[in-house]
Formats: C-alpha cells, structure tokens, sequence
C-alpha cells in the first residue's frame, strides 16, 4: 500500500525513501533502479568530471526511468573549488526538478535553484544548521544523525535525539538520514515525525549498486563496530569502513606531534577510494560506510530492498496500533 507523506506528495514517489547522493556511487545505473522501485533516485553530481558529463548521466537516466529523479550536490572545502553553479545550470536546464543540497555555504546555489522552483532537501547534521538552511527557502531538511555515513559534523548527536529535536524545533517538514535499513527503521522514523528516510549505505549494497561484488559482500559481512571516525582533530570528521588505511590514518592522526594535514592526506586520498569501489580490494583506499552495515545481511535488487521495506514499515506501524485498545475492554 503506497504511504501518503509530504515527502511522497511533494516528490511524486510511492514510498518515502530517498537514496542519498553518494561519492563514486550515485550513477544512473543505481538512481533508476531506486525510482522505478518507487523511492526517489538521486545522481550525484561531484561523480562526474564535468558538469556537461552530468548532463549527459541526466539524459541516460532519463533512458532508465520515466520516475522522478533528483541531483545531489554537495559543497565541500576544496582548494580548487567545482564550478558548483555550472552543475546547478545543468541540472536546471535539463529539467531536474528535486536537488538534494549539503555542505557549506549553500546559500547560492540554493538561491540558483529555488528561483526557477526546484524542490530542496538539504543535508544536516544538527539543528542549528538546520535553521540557517530553511532561512535559505529549503523545502525539506534531511536529518544526518551520528550514525550516518561521511560526513558526520562534530556534534556527536544520534538520530533519536535529533529526530525529536527536529520534530520539536523545525518549521519545516523533515527526513531521517542515517541508520536506516529497513522497514522497522522507517516505521520509527515516521513515528518520530519524520516524513520518509534517507538511505546511502543500504543502497551501495543492492544488486544496481555500480560497486564491486567484494564490497557488496564486505559490507554484508560487516557489523556495525566496523567502522571508524577519521579527521576529528581538522574538524572535518568523517566516518569510514574501518580498513587498514583507516586504522592507519587514525593511528597517525592520534601520533602526529605537528598536526599537519599533510602527514594523513595520502591516506585520505578520495581517488583511492573511488579504486575501491572498482576493483573490490577493501583496504585499497578509504571509503564512506555507516553504522547501519550492522543491518544489511544480503544484496537484494533495489525493487526487492523498497518492497520489502514498505511491507515492513506497514506491519510495523498496523502492529504499533494493535497495542492501543479501549479502556473497557482492559
């Protein structure tokens, strides 16, 4: 039975399940298999080289789905910055109509997008955040807790804190992102006041998941100890499959007596990681996993993952409901 949230009315989707952008992942091959299955597919644009290489995912994307589809992109420190608004064009001009934002100062490109009517969901990690960006116009926030993959801010909070916090504080309408997996998640999200779920981890291992079959495997092998925060001590903590180039860099982080960025950066290499996701050797580079690897126990199509999912979260939520009976009848 198709859910009815804000989420699923704003984004035209059966099910609230947005696949979150991510790194070296987020290609057509993934984004329409989570649409056509009902969720909300999402490319990511930093993935490609250029933003005419984007418009040209966009386009096979289109081939792939006749669902709605949105872009990712995320604005990170960087001494040699992308052309971020050239990607937002693109997107613009090939019709994308939902773009999931994240990172610092998005207000321009935000403000690029919302004025030809583009649907916002804005990633953040505490609800501080969360106020600048809907002073921004953002349509929706999505809610990083600690658990979460990448980036996870310096707060420390966990989504069952935070999702309250959100639920209590935010004028705008929000989604989980951050632990989730299945159906159960879902039902505890919406319960919370969230109007969907956010999953990255959960759909790298999935059958489109245009990642090796080893990673796949090493994920669903994993629990949820696996993995590790890195770059604490720059503020820049990220959360990472725990390998021996993370054990590495933690190790140096911990020791170095200069604090010098330079001493971790080879170990923290981005084009490493991407290696990774190609030739299936696990401790090749770093990569973005979340707590939730502790849930994921096989590889199924994206199809299966979202119906299963959707059946999951209404016997969750119908068996809730059963526990709530009158008073004459205790």
């Amino acid at each position: 039975m198709p859910f009815n949230t804000k989420l699923t009315r704003a984004l035209g989707i059966k099910v609230p399940i947005v696949q979150g952008g991510m790194q070296w992942v987020g290609y057509a091959e993934l984004a329409s298999a989570v649409s056509n299955a009902g969720g909300l597919g999402i490319l990511t644009a930093l993935t490609q080289p250029t933003p005419e290489d984007l418009r040209k995912e966009i386009r096979k994307c289109k081939t792939m789905t006749d669902k709605p589809f949105g872009v990712n992109i995320t604005l990170l420190p960087s001494m040699n910055a992308p052309d971020y608004g050239a990607y937002a064009q693109v997107a613009i001009d090939e019709g994308i109509r939902i773009v999931e934002t994240a990172g610092n100062s998005p207000g321009p490109v935000i403000k690029k997008l919302k004025a030809v009517g583009t649907i916002i969901l804005h990633k953040c990690t505490t609800i501080r955040h969360a106020q600048s960006a809907i002073n921004l116009g953002v349509d929706f926030l999505s809610i990083d807790g600690f658990e979460c993959a990448g980036h996870v801010g310096e707060t420390d909070i966990t989504n069952f804190i935070l999702l309250s916090r959100a639920r209590q504080s935010l004028k705008v309408p929000f989604i989980a992102s951050g632990g989730f997996a299945d159906g159960q998640g879902l039902a505890a999200a919406l319960s919370l006041g969230a109007e969907g779920i956010n999953m990255g981890t959960r759909f790298m291992c999935t059958v489109e998941a245009p990642i090796h079959i080893k990673i796949k495997e090493e994920i669903v092998k994993a629990s949820e100890t696996d993995t590790e925060l890195v770059l604490r001590r720059w503020k820049n903590t990220s959360r990472l499959y725990k390998n021996k180039v993370t054990q590495e860099a933690v190790r140096i982080e911990k020791e170095s007596t200069t604090g010098k960025f330079e001493e971790v950066a080879p170990y923290v290499s981005g084009k490493r990681g991407r290696e990774v996701f190609i030739n299936g050797d696990p401790d090749y580079g770093v990569w973005t996993a979340g707590q939730v690897i502790g849930l994921i126990h096989d590889i199924p199509t994206c199809d299966a993952l979202v119906k299963r999912i959707e059946r999951e979260a209404e016997e969750t939520l119908n068996k809730a409901s059963a526990l709530i009976v009158p008073a004459s009848k205790l």
